[in-house]
């Protein structure tokens, strides 16, 4: 019992310590401690409205404006788990929306590259995330589809919206290693598949989001 005891004490101070998501997020199948660690170290309720900042320990999509949602938070730490990214990692986020997702990845790796096309909402996640002196994520207004070939190659990809079919620029931009998480299908019938750069597809749970949006997107949808 003697012998026990520091290892129950250690364990009974990791608890009182755990963030208030940790316990739910293992519930949902998240084991890797970074984003544990990340989401104890991001407020979501730093980058929401101030109308819904009393719900962010809500695991439900909330609205951010411009008619738009963040994901619930158990989706989003699913999503990051699923990219396996590496030590010193370098990824990209299509649709920063709020910028919480950012923070996040920004915790986690050693840069972000983000892309929202609705304007209004990349310069208020841009201009959050400096506020909060995160200098390891960079964000920029434009049309996701195409990826960000400049930063490229990444060694994971995440995509925040529905697309008809996987866009290929962005498999193009994956590392020889990297994966993108991205929900693709019909709108009405979307699943989280896992995309690798051999061009593999695993497909996971079945998914709501908004549709992806910028010219070749639609042009997809249209077929």
């Amino acid at each position: 019992m003697a012998r026990l005891l520091p290892m129950l004490l250690l364990l009974t101070g990791l608890a009182a310590h755990a963030g208030p998501w940790t316990q739910r997020l293992r519930e949902h199948g998240i084991t890797d401690p970074r984003i544990f660690a990340a989401f104890d170290a991001v407020k979501r309720a730093d980058f929401l409205p101030d109308e819904v900042k009393a719900r962010e320990l809500e695991d439900n999509p909330l609205p951010i404006g411009e008619d738009q949602t963040t994901s619930q938070p158990s989706l989003i730490a699913l999503m990051i788990q699923q990219l396996q990214l590496p030590k010193d990692c370098k990824v990209l986020e299509v649709g920063t929306g709020s910028g919480y997702q950012t923070a996040l990845l920004a915790h986690i790796c050693r840069d972000v590259y983000s892309i929202e096309i609705v304007a209004p909402l990349g310069e208020r996640a841009k201009k959050r995330l400096a506020e909060l002196g995160i200098k390891n994520a960079h964000v920029k207004i434009g049309d996701g589809y195409a990826g960000w070939p400049e930063a490229a190659p990444f060694d994971g990809i995440t995509v925040g919206a529905g697309a008809a079919k996987v866009p290929e620029p962005l498999v193009k931009q994956l590392k020889k290693h990297g994966r993108l998480v991205i929900p693709a299908g019909d709108q009405s019938d979307l699943t989280l598949q896992i995309v690798r750069a051999n061009g593999s597809v695993e497909r996971t749970i079945p998914v709501r989001f908004v549709p992806l949006t910028g010219t070749p997107a639609e042009r997809d949808r249209a077929r």
